[in-house]
């Protein structure tokens, strides 16, 4: 029997094809999501991998973070610590994307949050943006977009130009699932954007789900129907 870790995660990333595109390997990671994957987890059960895995990738993401000294004084002494330099936003794909906040506020308290609306056309596959509450300039450094799966790169590449053309300086993209197809997408349109997920899956099928993948994010996370 095959170790339920390594459910859904047989490919790895090619570093010279996708420089910018990181796989996690961590045990927890692996094990969470194939929880997430199987089809008999609950929409409670569910939610609560998502938000597990989202504080595990958001780590990761923000391990390269620019910091800064600051003097503070502990039960014993003066001591020098570290804060954090930069202005980090958290800009969720709705609706999928909302289950990935929380715990990424958990990792950063005072980030900003953003929300996009953006639905795939069941038709060309294409992203439609229906929602922006971005405000009229940038005020972040970072922008983290978080969007559960990563198929096309459609939506994915229309919210980091969304982004850039708000003003984003530095932008990363958390998902949990990618799809070759996305990855090699998202790499050509912005190769500037480092991408961490938990999972590289086979393929896409003919209706732009991703192989083997976990179904629909939002749907699973909010109990309604396929």
């Amino acid at each position: 029997m095959s170790d339920p870790a390594d459910v859904g995660t047989p490919f790895r990333p090619d570093p010279v094809r996708w420089p910018s595109f990181h796989v996690s390997r961590h045990p927890a990671v692996r094990h969470k999501l194939a929880i997430l994957r199987d089809e008999d987890t609950d929409p409670k059960k569910f939610r609560e991998v998502v938000r597990e895995l989202s504080w595990l990738l958001g780590y990761e993401a923000l391990a390269d973070v620019a910091t800064r000294p600051i003097d503070i004084r502990t039960p014993i002494e003066p001591a020098e610590a570290d804060e954090l330099a930069v202005r980090i936003g958290l800009v969720p794909i709705l609706r999928a994307g909302l289950g990935m906040v929380d715990a990424m506020l958990e990792l950063m308290p005072t980030a900003q949050v953003w929300h996009l609306g953006l639905f795939r056309d069941e038709r060309t596959l294409r992203p439609v943006e229906y929602y922006n509450k971005l405000p009229d300039r940038a005020t972040v450094d970072l922008s983290l977009i978080l969007d559960p799966m990563l198929a096309t790169g459609g939506s994915a590449s229309a919210a980091i130009d969304v982004l850039k053309r708000w003003g984003a300086g530095r932008i990363k993209l958390v998902n949990l699932i990618a799809a070759p197809e996305g990855v090699d997408a998202v790499t050509s349109a912005h190769p500037d954007v480092d991408m961490y997920c938990a999972a590289l899956d086979r393929q896409l099928n003919e209706r732009g789900y991703i192989m083997p993948g976990l179904g629909d994010a939002g749907d699973r996370q909010f109990g309604t129907s396929q």
